[in-house]
């Protein structure tokens, strides 16, 4: 009988302390961190503070937390281009790029949720930057992994640049469509053939002879 009370009252604190991330979440995208106060996140989750106050100790350790549960979500949510390795390198980058935009269509919330912090001094934290850091080299690394087939199937340093150039530019279309969904309502995927279509246009080119490409 022990057991199942101590069973019980875990499965309590994981299902208050989830709680309490899902209303952070929620206010962080609605008021901003700063914006933020305790006083709601009780008033929001439904707990008083001295719950918030155990489980994540103050205001910063419940945003290290729910960024720390957003890069969990972002692992098991996105997919990796490699699910994709029976297709053809382009086809390859366009099942992948579809599949990850659908993801964000659906929980739109997690791209906010890093724009948001980026532009606050909670930014500067070493928690938060740790986990920030570690969602955007995940992000980076499987932009790299999808673009690598297309673009340099036979490496090299000039072309590993380009690659690290595109993977930021492909992070960047995807930060920015996170705006423009918020505020004009484009979904990510309606992006996704014109992003492929650039990039089909740069390897068409890259293909031609050196001599072709200087006429």
């Amino acid at each position: 009988m022990a057991r199942e009370s101590g069973s019980a009252s875990t499965a309590a604190g994981v299902s208050s302390r989830e709680t309490i991330l899902n209303g952070a979440r929620a206010l962080i995208a609605e008021k901003g961190y700063d914006g933020m106060a305790i006083s709601d996140l009780c008033t929001k989750s439904g707990f008083p503070p001295s719950s918030i106050y155990y489980h994540f100790g103050n205001k910063l350790g419940v945003l290290a937390a729910l960024l720390e549960r957003t890069f969990e979500e972002l692992h098991a949510l996105f997919p990796n281009p490699s699910s994709f390795d029976d297709r053809a390198p382009l086809d390859r980058l366009e099942a992948w790029f579809t599949a990850a935009c659908a993801s964000l269509d659906e929980r739109p919330d997690y791209l906010r949720l890093l724009l948001v912090i980026s532009v606050g001094p909670q930014k500067d934290s070493e928690s938060v930057r740790a986990t920030v850091r570690r969602i955007r080299d995940y992000a980076h690394a499987s932009w790299v992994d999808a673009l690598t087939p297309v673009l340099a199937p036979e490496g090299g340093r000039e072309n590993e640049a380009l690659i690290d150039q595109l993977a930021v530019l492909g992070q960047a279309l995807t930060d920015g469509l996170s705006v423009a969904n918020s505020l004009d309502g484009v979904t990510y995927r309606s992006q996704v053939t014109p992003f492929v279509a650039l990039i089909r246009g740069l390897a068409e080119q890259r293909a031609r002879p050196a001599t072709k490409r200087k006429r």
